[in-house]
C-alpha cells in the first residue's frame, strides 16, 4: 500500500515536470512577465498554466470520454484560436514598456490574478496537451479510470506539485537573472521573447494550414 502511494506521487511528479518543461509559448510568457515584473508574476503565470493542465489531467484520469471525443473532434478550431490569442500577446509583448513596472511602486495584489487567470485560458486553449498526457499515462503505466478515487486525486495532486515546482523553479532562476540585467538588456530581451512567441505562432497556424491541404 505504501509502496503504490510512493509510486503514484514519484510518477505524478515527474509528469508534472515533463509537461510543464518544454520551452513552449507558456514558458515564454513566464519568463518575460518575470523578467519585466519579478519572479512572483513569472510564477502566477505558472500557476494558471498548472490548473489548467489539472483538468485536462482530470479528464484523462477519469476517463471522460466524451470531452476527450469533443476535443479531438475541435482540435483544428481550438488549436487556430490558441495560435491567434499567443500572437496578440505576442504582439502586446514587444510593444510593451517593461521599465514601466519596475519603476512602478507597488503593483495591486489583482495583478498576480490577472497573470493566473490569463495564462489559465491561454493554456486551455491548447488541445494537444490531452495526448500529452495519454502519452505520459501510457508510458508510466499511471493511473486509470478504474483505480480508486483516492489514488486518483493523489495522482492529480503529485502532477500539480510537480508542475509548480517546475514553475517556481523557473521563475526564481530568470528572477535572478533579471536582477543582474541592465535596462537596455531587458529591453532587448522583452522584444526578443515577443518577435519569438508571433514566429511560433504564425508557424503553428501555417503548419494547420498546410495539413489541411494534404
Amino acid at each position: 500500500m505504501i509502496f503504490d502511494i510512493v509510486d503514484i506521487i514519484y510518477k505524478g511528479f515527474l509528469i508534472g515536470i515533463f509537461v510543464s518543461a518544454p520551452m513552449g509559448p507558456i514558458g515564454l510568457l513566464c519568463i518575460q512577465r518575470t523578467l519585466s515584473k519579478g519572479q512572483w508574476h513569472g510564477f502566477s503565470s505558472g500557476l494558471g498554466a498548472a490548473f489548467s493542465d489539472i483538468i485536462y489531467a482530470g479528464i484523462i484520469s477519469l476517463g471522460m470520454g466524451f470531452i476527450i471525443d469533443f476535443i479531438t473532434g475541435n482540435q483544428y478550431v481550438l488549436k487556430i484560436m490558441g495560435s491567434i490569442l499567443f500572437m496578440i500577446y505576442g504582439i502586446y509583448v514587444f510593444f510593451s514598456n517593461p521599465f514601466k513596472h519596475i519603476h512602478e511602486p507597488k503593483v495591486s495584489s489583482n495583478s498576480y490574478w490577472q497573470d493566473t487567470v490569463s495564462a489559465f485560458f491561454l493554456t486551455l486553449s491548447n488541445p494537444l496537451i490531452v495526448f500529452l498526457y495519454i502519452v505520459l499515462f501510457a508510458r508510466f503505466n499511471f493511473i486509470a479510470a478504474e483505480e480508486k478515487l483516492f489514488s486518483i486525486l493523489l495522482g492529480l495532486v503529485s502532477i500539480l506539485a510537480g508542475a509548480l515546482s517546475w514553475w517556481f523553479l523557473l521563475s526564481f532562476l530568470v528572477g535572478k537573472l533579471r536582477k543582474k540585467m541592465n535596462l537596455r538588456a531587458l529591453l532587448i530581451m522583452n522584444k526578443t521573447v515577443g518577435i519569438i512567441i508571433i514566429v511560433l505562432s504564425v508557424y503553428l497556424l501555417f503548419m494547420m494550414h498546410r495539413s489541411s491541404l494534404i
